[in-house]
């Protein structure tokens, strides 16, 4: 994916190195940690361990992420208000955080932990802003640009602490998409997606909540899941990831025709990294076969072809899936 000519964003936070906000987390991405016994040496204690499990459970009320808790043999948490949990996990996660992948100017390879790293994050995400300025102004709204926190290992966010194994999220309540770049290694060695264009499309897909957000749809999908089974609102979760995925590709589309973004293969990896994450085949590896009305976020077919949807429209409308009959 070719992005020298894209402006990087200003809107993103680096945290890496911080270590999850003074709660003395492990570093770079770590997920093992030793708590001694009686209470001596370094570790945890125990009022700190009770903390840590409060703002895991918090984080669940407000994070939308890409890979699901089904990769787990899980089926998500139920929330109160009847708002599902949908963060990703790849287990094992890796903690060796180098990726090769392309800096974002079509030539050699780089570490994403590196500023290079960071660089294409922020062409990725300016690129997004710009067009997305210019579809609401279209419509007659005012786009607020999301910030993008990179961090490693734990972060705390406004939805509540969160660690590198539940993947990249977008938090409503202070309007920020949540990555810690080791996660695109899990991409490439865990399932087989990797390219610098699928890590631009998952950046994307968290924007898309993040428009979602800003239509007030998110809003509206809770209050109805309120109202519904939990398999129904099931469903309505799904529309709502797949529509992310389309509104990914309508940034890919206007993105291409403004500054020719894409190369060979871009659009192949985007498909597969849509394919490797749909729940059937999450579902499939994790517990060895699927449940069709636990999903989530869409099968691999369906995300491939909500993309390939966004790909297309002429209109945000084109995007409207859950007035589409059949997804």
């Amino acid at each position: 994916m070719r992005l020298d000519n894209e402006r990087p964003s200003d809107n993103v936070e680096d945290r890496r190195g911080q270590g999850g906000g003074g709660f003395g987390f492990p570093q770079g991405g770590g997920r093992r940690v030793n708590i001694p016994m009686g209470g001596r040496g370094g570790g945890f204690s125990i009022s700190t361990i009770v903390m840590l499990v409060i703002a895991y459970f918090a984080l669940k009320f407000c994070s939308a992420s890409i890979f699901s808790t089904w990769w787990n043999g899980g089926g998500g948490i139920q929330l109160p208000g009847g708002q599902q949990s949908t963060e990703y996990s790849i287990p094992g996660g890796s903690t060796d955080v180098s990726n090769p992948g392309d800096t974002g100017a079509g030539t050699g390879s780089a570490d994403v932990t590196t500023d290079a790293g960071k660089d294409f994050i922020a062409r990725v995400l300016g690129s997004t802003e710009r067009v997305w300025t210019d579809i609401f102004q279209k419509l007659g709204r005012q786009y607020q640009e999301p910030n993008l926190v990179l961090f490693s290992g734990f972060v705390q966010s406004a939805c509540g602490m969160a660690q590198s194994a539940m993947g990249p999220f977008y938090c409503p309540r202070d309007s920020k998409v949540y990555i810690d770049l080791s996660f695109y290694q899990d991409m490439k060695n865990k399932l087989g997606a990797p390219g610098d264009a699928a890590q631009a499309y998952v950046i994307a897909h968290e924007v898309g909540h993040h428009i979602q957000n800003q239509f007030g749809i998110a809003e509206k999908v809770q209050a109805a899941r309120m109202r519904v089974s939990e398999e129904e609102g099931n469903a309505l979760q799904v529309r709502m990831e797949l529509q992310a995925d389309c509104f990914a590709g309508i940034w890919v589309q206007e993105a291409n025709a403004r500054n020719k973004i894409l190369e060979e293969g871009d659009i192949e990896e985007v498909l597969n990294a849509a394919s490797a994450i749909g729940d059937d085949r999450l579902q499939k590896r994790s517990q060895g076969y699927v449940v069709p009305e636990s999903f989530t976020h869409g099968s691999s077919e369906q995300r491939m072809r909500w993309f390939k949807q966004g790909m297309q429209a002429a209109d945000v409308r084109d995007c409207d899936t859950f007035a589409a009959a059949q997804l």
